[in-house]
C-alpha cells in the first residue's frame, strides 16, 4: 500500500528504555498531512442531470467510487487476516443440546444464500439525511459503508481501520412551492436519489455479474462478487430505495404486501421482491396513457422510477433493506407513540402523579451506560439512546403509579410496554441463537395481543390512530440481524470544522483526513506491538513487570481504592449504629472455619481460627469484577462501589451471588482482605436479598415482568469471598413495601437473560 511505504519514510521512530517514543521530528512531520490523503480514495463532485417537465436540473453528487474504496481496504495487509468470505454455520451446546448461533454477518442465512457462484464481498450502506444544525436549518445526507466479512468489532467501530465510512454525500431536493402538489414531483424527487446513487454504484454495478479476481492484502487471490447485502435506513429513505409510495400508498410497507389498512396487526403477507417490482414498472411503461401507467403503479404502491439496485446483479433490494431498531423502536413506536401515551395517562391524573414519577426516575440507581434521569415529564427528549434508556426504565419509574385501582388503561399500556422492551432487547443481542429469536419472535407476538387489547380499550377515549408503518415494521424485526447509525460525529465535524458555508465538500474532506490518519496511526502502532512483544516472557503469555494493579480480563474479580489496615476494634467503634456489623469479628471467624476445609485449604497449624479484636484487616471500597456474558461468550466487567462517600455520596452497589443451588441478590456492605497463614483471602461483607416471596405476591409482578427479592433482617449479613460474585447488578426498591426490590433487568443483555432464566427456574 503506498500510504504504508510513504508513512514508514517520513515517520521516525525510535527505541528508548523498552518503549517505543514518537520523536519531535515525526509530530513536525505530520503537521500537514495534506498530501498524504491524495493516497486515499478521494472524494468526486459529479452532476447529476435529472429532468422535471422538460427541464434538465442538475445536483452535485460527492461519491467516492465504492468499488475503489472496498479495494483499497482488501489490499491492506493490516485487515488481511480478518476478512471472510466463507458462510458459516455455527453451533454451541447449550447444556442439553447444540444451537444454532447467529455472531456475525456470515454466519446469517442471508451470507449463506449469497454464496453462489464466488465468494461474497458484501457491502452494508447505511443511508440518513439528518440534521447538522441545532435548528435543522443545514443538513446532511451522507452514506456510510461497511463491509460485512469483517468482524462486527472492526466494520462497526467508526473510528479504526476497516470501519464505518462515509463514502456518499446525496443532494437534497429543495422543495418547490411551484411543483410541489404536482404528481411528477415525488417521482422527480426520487429519480434524482437514484440516478445520484447509480454514481456511487456505478463501478460496483460492472463486476456484479462477473466477478472480479483480486490478490489480497494476504497475496492470496480471490474471485470477489460484490452484492448489497444489507440497506440500512429510516422508513422514509427506506420507500425511497424500494420506490414504493409510502404513508398513503395502498402497500405502504417496503418489505412486504401489507395493506394500508391493516398495518396495526401483526400478521404475515406476501413479501416483495426486486423481480416482481421490475415486472410492474415495464408493465405500466408499456401502457398507452398516462392515466393507465399511473393507475397500474398506484394498485401496487411503486413509482414510475428506474430503481438503482436493479443494476446490481442478485440483489433483492426489499429483502436487503433491514430492520433499524433506532429510528423504528427507540424514536419512533417507542419514542413518538408509546411514551405519549404514557404521558397522557400521567397528566390525567394530575400534576401531583407527574412529580412523583419524576422523583421516582431520580431515585433509580446509577449505572455506567445508561442514563439517569431526574425529571422527565416536561422534558422533549430527541436522542434515540436516550429514548432507548427511558424506555428501559419506565416499568420501575411508573409501577406504583399506573397501577389497576387507579388507572386500569394505564397499568394496561405499561404491560404493553413491558412486552416492548422485552422485544427491543432480543432484537438488540449481540449473538442470536435459535432459542433467543424464538424468545424474541414470542415477546413481539405477546406484546401485539396485549397491544390489541389496549387500543380497543384506550382508543374512544385517547382518540389514538395506530394504524402506521412503525407498528407493522417490528413484524420484520428477526429476518435480520439490525445496523445502528452512524452520522452523530459528522455533525461535531460541521459544529467544529466548517464555515458554515458549503458543507458537504468541507465535512468530506476532513472525513478523507480522518481515513488518512487512522491508516497512518495503525501504521505508528505496529513498532508498539511489536515492542510490547519483547516485555513479554513467551512461555507464559504475560507481562515480566506487574505493575501492581492488574488489568488482565483472567482475574475474575479485584480489590482496590485501598484505604488501609484496621483492627476488628476499630471497625466495630466506626460501625457501631450498624447492625450489620454486629458479630462481625465471630461471623468472619465462623466463615473462615468452614470455607478453608470445604476448599481443601488447611488450617494454620492444623487449629480452628480465632481472631482477635487487635488482629488487623485491609479496606478496600471498589471492585472490579471480570465476567463472562451469556449473550456473546465475551468478557465483560462491572466496576462496583462500596463507598460511603462517593461523589458527594453513599454508593454501596448490588450483586449477583453464586451459589450450589440458584444465585441470590445482594447489596455491598464492606470489602475486605483477611491474611491468613501467609494468605490474603478477598472477602466482602453483604446484605442479602434472598428472602423467598411466595407465587401469591409476585401475580402483578410477572405482569410487568419483574424479578421480585425481599432483603433479610440487617442485623442478617454474611461474609462471602469476592470470587463468588458473578456480576453486578442494580435494584429499584418497592415503595409499597420497605425492603423489597425489583432487579432492574434491562441494565443490558446479559443481564436480562440471566433474569430470564431466574424466572423461568421459579415458574
Amino acid at each position: 500500500m503506498p500510504l504504508e511505504r510513504c508513512i514508514h519514510d517520513c515517520v521516525p521512530v525510535c527505541r528508548k528504555q523498552g518503549k517505543v517514543v514518537k520523536s519531535t521530528m515525526l509530530r513536525q512531520s505530520l503537521k500537514d498531512t495534506e498530501w498524504l490523503t491524495k493516497l486515499c480514495v478521494q472524494f468526486r463532485n459529479d452532476s447529476v442531470s435529472v429532468s422535471l417537465e422538460n427541464e434538465v436540473h442538475e445536483f452535485n453528487m460527492h461519491y467516492r467510487p465504492l468499488w475503489d474504496w472496498v479495494l483499497d481496504l482488501l489490499r491492506d495487509k493490516h485487515l488481511a487476516p480478518h476478512f471472510v468470505f466463507d458462510a458459516q454455520h455455527l453451533s454451541k451446546f447449550n447444556g442439553e443440546r447444540f444451537v444454532c448461533f447467529i455472531d456475525e454477518p456470515w454466519t446469517a442465512d442471508a451470507f449463506w444464500n449469497a454464496q453462489v457462484y464466488a465468494k461474497p464481498l458484501a457491502f452494508i450502506l447505511y443511508v440518513d439525511k439528518n440534521k447538522l444544525s441545532s435548528f435543522g436549518s443545514q443538513k446532511g445526507y451522507p452514506i456510510i459503508a461497511r463491509i460485512a466479512n469483517l468482524p462486527v468489532h472492526i466494520c462497526n467501530n467508526n473510528t479504526m481501520l476497516g470501519g464505518g465510512h462515509v463514502v456518499g454525500w446525496l443532494p437534497i431536493t429543495v422543495e418547490n412551492q411551484e411543483h410541489a402538489k404536482k404528481k411528477n414531483y415525488v417521482d422527480f424527487k426520487n429519480a434524482v436519489w437514484h440516478t445520484s446513487f447509480y454514481q456511487l454504484l456505478a463501478s460496483v454495478a460492472k463486476h456484479s455479474n462477473t466477478g472480479y479476481w483480486f490478490e489480497c492484502g494476504d497475496g492470496i487471490n480471490h474471485r470477489l462478487w460484490p452484492l448489497i447485502l444489507i440497506l440500512s435506513a429510516d422508513y422514509e429513505e427506506q420507500c425511497i430505495m424500494a420506490l414504493i409510495r409510502g404513508l398513503k400508498g395502498k402497500f405502504p410497507c417496503p418489505v412486504c404486501l401489507v395493506p394500508q389498512d391493516k398495518q396495526s396487526i401483526l400478521h404475515t403477507h406476501e413479501l416483495c421482491t426486486s423481480h416482481q417490482s421490475e415486472d410492474i414498472l415495464h408493465t405500466a411503461r408499456s401502457k398507452p396513457s398516462k392515466k393507465e401507467k399511473e393507475e397500474h403503479l398506484k394498485a401496487f404502491s411503486l413509482r414510475n422510477v428506474e430503481n438503482v439496485f436493479s443494476r446490481i446483479h442478485h440483489v433483492n433490494v426489499h429483502q436487503a433493506l433491514y430492520f433499524d431498531r433506532l429510528h423504528t423502536n427507540e424514536e419512533g413506536l417507542w419514542g413518538d407513540h408509546l411514551w405519549k401515551e404514557v404521558k397522557f395517562w400521567i397528566s390525567d391524573l394530575g400534576h401531583e402523579v407527574a412529580v412523583k414519577l419524576d422523583k421516582n426516575f431520580d431515585g433509580l440507581p446509577r449505572w455506567p451506560d445508561l442514563t439517569h434521569f431526574s425529571s422527565v415529564i416536561a422534558v422533549d427528549f430527541t436522542d434515540g439512546s436516550v429514548l432507548g434508556d427511558l424506555s428501559k426504565m419506565i416499568v420501575f419509574a411508573a409501577h406504583d403509579i399506573l397501577m389497576p385501582s387507579c388507572c386500569k388503561l394505564g397499568h394496561l399500556l405499561l404491560r404493553c410496554i413491558h412486552y416492548y422492551v422485552e422485544f427491543n432487547i432480543y432484537v438488540s443481542l449481540e449473538v442470536h441463537t435459535e432459542n433467543t429469536i424464538a424468545a424474541g419472535r414470542l415477546a413481539l407476538q405477546n406484546f401485539s395481543e396485549i397491544m390489541d387489547e389496549y387500543i380497543a380499550q384506550s382508543q374512544p377515549e385517547t382518540l389514538k390512530n395506530w394504524n402506521f408503518p412503525k407498528k407493522h415494521l417490528i413484524s420484520h424485526a428477526f429476518n435480520n440481524i439490525p445496523n445502528e447509525k452512524m452520522h452523530g460525529s459528522l455533525r461535531k465535524i460541521y459544529l467544529q470544522c466548517t464555515n458554515f458555508k458549503n458543507v458537504a465538500s468541507q465535512i468530506l474532506h476532513y472525513d478523507e483526513w480522518l481515513l488518512t490518519s487512522t491508516s497512518m496511526w495503525t501504521e505508528l502502532d505496529k513498532p508498539d506491538k511489536y515492542n510490547q512483544q519483547d516485555m513479554c516472557n513467551p512461555e507464559i503469555n504475560g507481562a515480566l513487570h506487574d505493575t501492581g494493579a492488574s488489568e488482565s480480563t483472567t482475574i475474575h474479580a479485584h480489590l482496590g481504592s485501598r484505604q488501609g489496615n484496621h483492627s476488628f476494634a476499630n471497625i466495630i467503634h466506626s460501625h457501631g449504629t450498624d447492625r450489620a456489623f454486629t458479630d462481625f469479628q465471630m461471623k468472619l471467624n465462623h466463615f473462615l472455619n468452614g470455607f478453608l476445609p470445604q476448599n481443601d485449604i488447611p488450617l494454620p497449624d492444623g487449629r480452628r481460627i480465632h481472631l482477635c479484636t487487635e488482629d488487623m484487616i485491609t479496606e478496600f471500597r471498589f471492585l472490579r469484577v471480570n465476567y463472562e456474558s451469556i449473550v456473546d461468550w465475551r468478557m465483560h466487567q462491572d466496576l462496583l462501589r462500596c463507598n460511603l462517600n462517593f461523589y458527594g455520596s453513599p454508593r454501596y452497589d448490588c450483586v449477583i451471588v453464586n451459589t450450589a443451588n440458584m444465585p441470590f441478590f445482594a447489596r455491598l456492605i464492606y470489602m475486605f482482605s483477611c491474611p491468613i497463614g501467609g494468605t490474603d483471602f478477598l472477602l466482602t461483607l453483604i446484605h442479602p436479598y434472598d428472602i423467598h416471596i411466595p407465587n401469591s405476591c409476585r401475580r402483578q409482578d410477572n405482569d410487568l415482568g419483574l424479578w421480585h427479592v425481599r432483603a433479610k433482617p440487617h442485623s442478617s449479613s454474611e461474609i462471602i469471598p469476592v470470587r463468588s460474585i458473578i456480576r453486578g447488578a442494580a435494584l429499584a426498591s418497592n415503595p409499597e413495601t420497605d425492603g423489597d426490590y425489583f432487579v432492574i433487568h434491562t441494565l443490558d443483555t446479559d443481564m436480562f437473560l440471566r433474569v430470564k432464566a431466574l424466572q423461568a427456574r421459579s415458574s
